[in-house]
């Protein structure tokens, strides 16, 4: 989101520009609001950013995807760490921006190639947003991956694919 900020206001001092699962806000469709999780008792807090970081990590899929529990344990832990009142702060303040993270009818501004990448089972920021996105930007390329929200650890194709988009000429 941040990316895209920068990238419409200063298009000129982007060159290449990568997208990932991310979302424009707007008409180009919101990510999910993370902020409704701080409402939720920790049980269903961790069973809710189970399902929205990949949708498919359900209990069943979990039992039988042994990297893929791991990795929803690992962002689970995120709950449970005592944090500091600055980091606490920190992650309101990174929230309330996302909320209004609006950049749609802007983002016609980036002339740069842009790579717009998202997960297949994105619950936080759905494939449907990086699409939107990718249809404003002129000559964007939309990649889609296999995973969730972290597909570019779930998907061995994807940080190879970014990395060649981001180095070529």
């Amino acid at each position: 989101m941040v990316a895209q900020e920068v990238a419409v206001t200063a298009p000129d001092r982007i060159d290449r520009l990568a997208l990932l699962c991310t979302s424009a806000g707007g008409a180009g469709g919101a990510s999910f609001p993370l902020h409704s999780l701080a409402e939720m008792d920790p049980a269903e807090r961790s069973a809710s950013s189970a399902l929205i970081l990949d949708t498919r990590f359900t209990p069943d899929w979990l039992e039988s995807h042994d990297g893929d529990r791991a990795l929803a344990s690992l962002m689970a832990q995120r709950f449970t760490t005592d944090k500091s009142h600055d980091e606490r702060k920190g992650e309101e303040l990174q929230l309330g921006a996302r909320r209004g993270h609006d950049v749609y009818d802007r983002l016609p501004r980036i002339t740069c190639p842009t790579l717009v990448a998202s997960g297949r089972y994105d619950g936080i920021a759905p494939a449907a947003n990086g699409e939107a996105i990718a249809q404003q930007i002129p000559n964007a390329t939309m990649r889609l991956f296999e995973g969730g929200h972290l597909f570019f650890l779930q998907d061995s194709l994807a940080f190879p694919a970014i990395l060649h988009f981001l180095t070529s000429d």
